[in-house]
């Protein structure tokens, strides 16, 4: 009953921010991702001073009382926001978002990397209620930005917390944000064009399928976030105070996503500055005005990450990922030209495997785009901009690559470089980016060959022929029914993953003890019959994630003596056996004189108490 209390306070308040933001002018489409990006930056000022719970309550407290004020004025009809009516994608959007949300809800955490960071940084924000610092060890990515950990604390605070509030509470901002593709419509009454943007954002979690939805990774959530910002650059094109201000946020929010985030915000700023370019009559002020406007709103964009990046460095003597052209040089340096070549050798090949889901996905934009330009052009005798846009996205795939291999080069040690290690999972965010750019000019080169221009003449009559009538209606038909079973089919997979999943290492941690919510320091041995988990470390992160401690350690070799392993055991507070593990029970019975198979056992000088 708390989680629906919580889950009602947390909504009043994000409508709060909802109404405010439209009445100051934002579109109703970018309202949502628009007040859950100022919620975020509020949060971040608030954590970064050290008053992180403070800062959750005053934001939705503020939140509900805004949502209050702006009834009461509409109840006096005083400043009410004008309707924009229901279309046909609101209720793919609402009926396939409770759907997916319900499944992520009962989603658990599986995925390597939300143990090393993502969920075990949310955790510590959670029940310590501040960022980590220099003598918090059980955070390794300490220079990871916290824009997506903070978001999600906000939202398990009042809901409380659990895996599947996490994924929920990100999968929020995934739809907030892919909401705003909607506002790049020309007119949003036509089912066709809105069915084709519903059916592309189904087709982006097929190129997500390294990830999906049930992780805390931010792959996906890069993209999302930067094609609401490249819609609003659009929309507020004419609106310049709205403009800069809408840029300014959207880049400073996704600097504090991830490090990585600087090739969006240069495609960001890129564009921002095309728009103030080309949106007005040039005067000899405009040389002036131009420069200033675009230097004032990247630079403001940029202050949050700043300031992150001055904390990282004056809080940690070392932070892993950081970003330091010192490590990278050395790194270069260390980097003989075999091993460049070989590296390069292998990325080569991976880019021309036609069996690459992200060349896949290129090909695919390529296509749709370059054959829908040669019918427009030939057949209807029209001009349009589509192959333009396959030519500037294709540049965007290239500078992209130099950038991922540049990264391999740069950051990864050679073992994994050369396995070419999350390739498809890094391509697969520049891949969803494109697709949807691809897709919002594809349905408006679309609407703009419909007979009828006047939207307010569009009705079931207007059309050329009975025949383009029945054409229209037929492929309406087909690309809703694909948009429902594309994004059904995720669902499903989702819950396929959720079932494959039920014998991995945290699932069965769950089923040997409850998680410990208390940061401590105490000393857990993670005994697991899986060596691999144990060599790359995910039986520790698991352990150190599920019993919030520094000091988890995974172990899968007990060949040693009865003496040795006595010592062994002896070293630490706890022992957790997930999986039961032969060696070990044996051991147990010759030492200690107990039969243990699974569980948590707490180390005494007479042997392991089992913990309930």
């Amino acid at each position: 009953m708390s989680n629906w209390i919580g889950f009602i306070l947390y909504t009043f308040g994000l409508l709060g921010y909802n109404s405010t933001v439209r009445r100051l002018g934002v579109s109703p489409y970018l309202a949502w991702i628009t007040s859950m990006l100022v919620q975020i930056l509020i949060l971040y000022v608030f954590a970064m001073t050290g008053f992180l719970n403070l800062g959750i309550k005053i934001v939705t407290y503020v939140g509900i009382i805004l949502a209050i004020f702006w009834f009461i004025m509409s109840l006096a009809r005083k400043g009410q926001l004008k309707f924009e009516g229901i279309h046909l994608f609101d209720f793919w959007m609402i009926g396939l978002g409770i759907a997916t949300g319900h499944v992520l809800w009962n989603s658990p955490l599986v995925h390597y990397d939300n143990f090393s960071h993502w969920a075990v940084m949310v955790k510590f924000m959670t029940f310590t209620g501040h960022l980590p610092g220099a003598s918090d060890k059980l955070i390794s990515f300490t220079s990871y930005p916290p824009a997506t950990a903070l978001f999600i604390t906000q939202f398990v605070h009042w809901v409380g917390f659990s895996d599947g509030a996490m994924l929920v509470a990100q999968f929020i901002l995934i739809w907030g944000a892919a909401y705003s593709i909607f506002a790049g419509l020309r007119d949003r009454t036509r089912a066709l064009t809105s069915f084709i943007l519903c059916f592309t954002l189904a087709i982006s979690f097929v190129f997500n399928v390294a990830i999906r939805l049930n992780n805390l990774l931010v792959d996906y959530v890069l993209p999302i976030i930067t094609i609401a910002a490249l819609v609003g650059i659009f929309v507020y094109r004419k609106r310049p105070f709205l403009l800069c201000g809408h840029v300014s946020l959207f880049i400073a929010t996704l600097l504090l996503v991830k490090n990585s985030a600087t090739f969006f915000v240069v495609i960001i700023g890129v564009y921002f500055l095309y728009t103030l370019i080309s949106n007005h009559h040039w005067k000899w002020r405009r040389l002036l005005t131009v420069p200033i406007q675009f230097v004032t709103t990247i630079g403001i964009g940029i202050i949050p990450f700043a300031w992150w990046n001055y904390h990282v460095k004056n809080t940690f003597t070392i932070s892993k990922h950081q970003i330091s052209t010192q490590a990278y040089a050395k790194q270069l340096n260390g980097e003989s030209n075999q091993t460049l070549t070989k590296i390069a050798h292998k990325f080569i090949e991976q880019i021309v495997n036609w069996n690459s889901l992200s060349t896949k996905g290129i090909l695919l934009i390529n296509a749709v785009l370059i054959l829908t330009w040669l019918f427009v052009k030939i057949h209807e005798k029209q001009r349009n901009n589509l192959l333009e846009m396959a030519i500037l996205l294709d540049i965007s795939f290239v500078i992209y690559y130099i950038s991922l291999f540049g990264m391999y080069v740069l950051s990864m040690p050679y073992a994994e470089a050369i396995q070419l290690d999350g390739f498809e999972r890094y391509m697969a965010s520049v891949v969803i980016l494109n697709l949807f750019i691809a897709a919002i000019c594809l349905v408006r080169v679309i609407d703009r060959q419909q007979f009828e221009q006047n939207f307010q003449k569009r009705n079931t009559q207007a059309f050329k022929s009975a025949l383009t009538k029945n054409i229209y209606q037929i492929t309406t038909l087909v690309t809703a029914f694909f948009a429902i079973t594309m994004m059904y089919s995720e669902i499903t997979g989702t819950k396929f993953t959720n079932e494959m999943n039920h014998n991995t290492l945290p699932l069965q941690m769950k089923r040997v003890s409850k998680p410990w919510n208390h940061l401590n320091h105490r000393k857990v041995l993670i005994v697991d019959p899986e060596i691999v988990d144990v060599n790359d470390y995910y039986a520790g992160y698991v352990g150190r994630y599920y019993y919030f401690t520094d000091k988890a350690v995974g172990q899968e070799n007990f060949m040693m003596t009865p003496e040795q392993f006595k010592q062994t055991v002896e070293n630490y507070q706890y022992v957790a056996i997930p999986e039961s593990h032969r060696t070990f029970t044996v051991l147990t019975q010759k030492v200690f004189h107990q039969h243990v198979i699974t569980g948590l056992f707490k180390v005494t000088k007479n042997g392991l108490i089992r913990m309930h």
